[in-house]
């Protein structure tokens, strides 16, 4: 019965508000539902089709793959690097600690509002360009311009500052988890520097560089804070770098509200993110014994 009393509040909530609407959606998804969360029209696997041929969907999930590219290896290497830094600082361990972990406390809405108004805005103003201004550059608008794509410079520096402090506290973790006689034996061989990283660190720290890889990618999937609300202006969205929860939310909420067709493009981002996951899982050899 207690156990009921403590969990029961919290796995109703669960069904309610997550198990649900998740049910409801994949099944909108097989109906023409326009303006309305009530099915209309049986269409079957219309609006999958529909999604998969619609070039802007394709189109979102290319910016997701150039998101993607950008951010998970350069979060893997700098958290890696700053995890390693923190590990041999034998002073103030803890205020490096919490200083780099602080900005993921920071909302993302919060932060993204920052980087537009505040650091990359196009006038002179702004802090980037106010630094360029130093050298006798002329500002640049960061948002305006779709070639060259300044914008990712904008997106995926806020992206960074907010999840780089989380990534290296995992990777502290599994640093502080490796035995230290085997870098004591390796001190008695003589390898030092790069070999000591390459041979005992990193395949020490494998699950955790699995675990990292993983949720660096189902979250650059689920990126939309920053985009949207760097590039949004005045309620509108420019054509270029909409990621899929962004072309989602305008098929889904916008003027059309079908949301139909968003439930469908919702259930193929999914399966998308679980096809990937498990592929990564397969390839790292995550799980294994002894993992």
């Amino acid at each position: 019965m207690w156990f009921w009393v403590f969990v029961g509040p919290f796995v109703i909530g669960l069904v309610v508000f997550v198990y649900v609407p998740i049910a409801w959606s994949i099944y909108l998804s097989f109906f023409e539902s326009y303006n309305t969360v009530t099915p209309t029209k049986f269409v079957g696997v219309g609006n999958y089709l529909d999604m998969l041929a619609d070039p802007a969907f394709r189109s979102s999930l290319v910016t997701f793959l150039a998101f993607a590219v950008f951010i998970v290896p350069t979060t893997f290497v700098i958290s890696l690097g700053a995890a390693l830094l923190v590990a041999r600082t034998r002073v103030m361990q803890s205020f490096f600690r919490s200083v780099f972990f602080l900005p993921t406390a920071c909302s993302y809405v919060v932060a993204a509002l920052i980087w537009k108004m505040s650091i990359f805005s196009g006038i002179r103003s702004g802090l980037a360009n106010g630094v360029l201004g130093w050298f006798g550059i002329d500002s640049i608008p960061w948002l305006s311009l779709a070639d060259p794509p300044w914008y990712w410079l904008v997106i995926v520096t806020a992206r960074l500052w907010l999840q780089v402090g989380f990534y290296m506290i995992l990777f502290l973790a599994g640093i502080q988890r490796i035995s230290p006689t085997l870098y004591e034996a390796a001190a008695i061989d003589g390898a030092e520097g790069w070999k000591v990283f390459r041979h005992i660190t990193l395949p020490q720290l494998r699950a955790t560089s699995t675990a990292v890889l993983l949720l660096l990618l189902i979250n650059a999937f689920q990126a939309f804070d920053e985009f949207y609300n760097i590039l949004s202006t005045f309620g509108t969205y420019p054509p270029y770098a909409r990621p899929p929860l962004v072309y989602l939310y305008y098929t889904a909420l916008g003027s059309g509200q079908d949301f139909g067709h968003g439930s469908a493009g919702a259930v193929i981002l999914t399966l998308i993110i679980a096809v990937i996951a498990v592929a990564q899982g397969r390839i790292l050899r995550l799980g294994d014994r002894g993992e």
